[in-house]
């Protein structure tokens, strides 16, 4: 029973790693993750630093720090060259990943990509935010998914390629040859967006967003939703398998929308909409590692009285520090341990439900600022919170709470054998 369940997880797994768009969407949104960051950072010190707003936290309205005002500008405007141009980054980029799953990686990929998503949308009163930034993400995500597959089967054919003497630059030929699948593939979604206006009275974006966009960023930003994604993805760590790799291409794009809202909100100086976001997902279930696991490093150096358990987590607690628990997941083990694997599952469902009722009831702020996966905790909290102290409390709250949940377990395991060396 026990191994046909993890034959059957493992194909699950095997089937959503090796699915092409999922897996160019992950990794898009991954090689996009340093240009949020430095976004997030300028949000961060646009707000929290140089702000002069009266009434508003900030160094700037400290006693002969109001200079810190006149730098403002500066951080305003990479911000606005990083976030309001997500929704460009991420058709580029998905588009640029799924070509090469295709066995296709030039330069017109992306370019073509970009001009199906611009022929699309709304430009009559030119590229603004709505187009550019998080609210194009979903959009052009699908776009670029789309113009990209059209692209790599009509090059692939060699149908449409026009072939020129040899006496011609090869860069110049290989211009010629990628012309007919370009235009073909640009004015065929342009067609397609024209006659859907005509058909329907909607934009092809209005659909998506209405469509799918908002339904499924409904259904995962529910706490209901968020719980579900958070089981599932520390039921596939048990059985040795990245979790939240596995998945990320299916949730992320929906949390990244939901926290570019938050972040155009709070440089705004208005409240934030979303609860869950890319950076509630850090702070309450990435935290120490998944599964919460500096819990069980405290259950342990308390509670255990195993040396190989307090040997481990030794080593294992400066890389717990920075959210990295491999060493406890394989070496403890946690893996198909069923002592264990309980808790794991538990902790990031009790950290997660503990997180929304604390932003729900406002003792945690919305979160509105993307930090690393791997800064530590507390820290992380701060700065996700713009610099909230009870963000930073919540983290920790949430660590106890997963404490309190390894404990029984790890005392049970005291009265367990140690496995024999061969």
């Amino acid at each position: 029973m026990k191994d046909k369940m993890m034959n059957g997880f493992l194909m699950f797994a095997t089937k959503i790693q090796g699915q092409r768009h999922i897996n160019a969407i992950k990794n898009g949104f991954t090689n996009l993750m340093p240009i949020i960051i430095v976004g997030s950072v300028c949000t961060l010190l646009s707000n929290v630093v140089c702000n002069t707003t009266e009434g508003y936290v900030s160094l700037a309205n400290l006693p002969g720090m109001a200079w810190l005002g006149s730098l403002k500008p500066i951080f305003d405007a990479a911000n606005y060259g990083t976030m309001n141009m997500m929704a460009i980054g991420v058709c580029v980029l998905v588009s640029m990943e799924l070509g090469m799953a295709l066995g296709q990686n030039d330069w017109a990929i992306p370019v073509t990509a970009l001009a199906c998503y611009i022929s699309v949308v709304d430009t009559s009163n030119g590229l603004g935010s709505n187009v550019t930034a998080a609210a194009g993400l979903f959009v052009a995500l699908m776009v670029s998914l789309v113009a990209t597959e059209f692209y790599c089967k009509l090059v692939s054919s060699g149908k449409l390629s026009i072939h020129m003497p040899d006496s011609v630059p090869s860069n110049v030929a290989k211009s010629f040859s990628i012309l007919l699948p370009c235009a073909v593939v640009i004015f065929a979604i342009s067609a397609f967006g024209f006659a859907f206006t005509a058909i329907t009275g909607m934009m092809v974006p209005e659909a998506i967003i209405k469509f799918i966009q908002t339904p499924l960023s409904g259904v995962m930003t529910h706490p209901l939703g968020v719980l579900v994604i958070a089981f599932m993805c520390s039921l596939l760590w048990v059985f040795g398998i990245h979790g939240p790799n596995t998945l990320n291409g299916i949730f992320e794009p929906i949390f990244l929308a939901a926290y570019a809202e938050n972040e155009a909100a709070y440089a705004a100086g208005m409240a934030a909409p979303n609860i869950v976001c890319s950076p509630f997902w850090s702070t309450f279930f990435s935290l120490t590692g998944s599964g919460i696991t500096g819990g069980l490093l405290i259950a342990i150096f308390l509670f255990s009285k195993r040396e190989d358990f307090r040997a481990i987590a030794k080593l294992a607690l400066p890389c717990g520090i920075f959210n990295i628990n491999e060493p406890l997941i394989f070496g403890i083990p946690i893996v198909m341990n069923p002592m264990l694997m309980i808790p794991f599952m538990l902790s990031p469902l009790a950290s997660v439900g503990i997180g929304y009722i604390l932003t729900a009831i406002g003792f945690c702020p919305r979160l509105v600022v993307n930090a690393p996966w791997t800064t530590p905790p507390f820290l992380c909290g701060f700065l996700a919170g713009g610099g909230s102290i009870t963000a930073g409390l919540s983290q920790v709250i949430v660590i106890l709470v997963a404490a309190v949940i390894y404990t029984p377990f790890v005392i049970a395991l005291n009265n367990q054998q140690v496995p024999a060396e061969e």
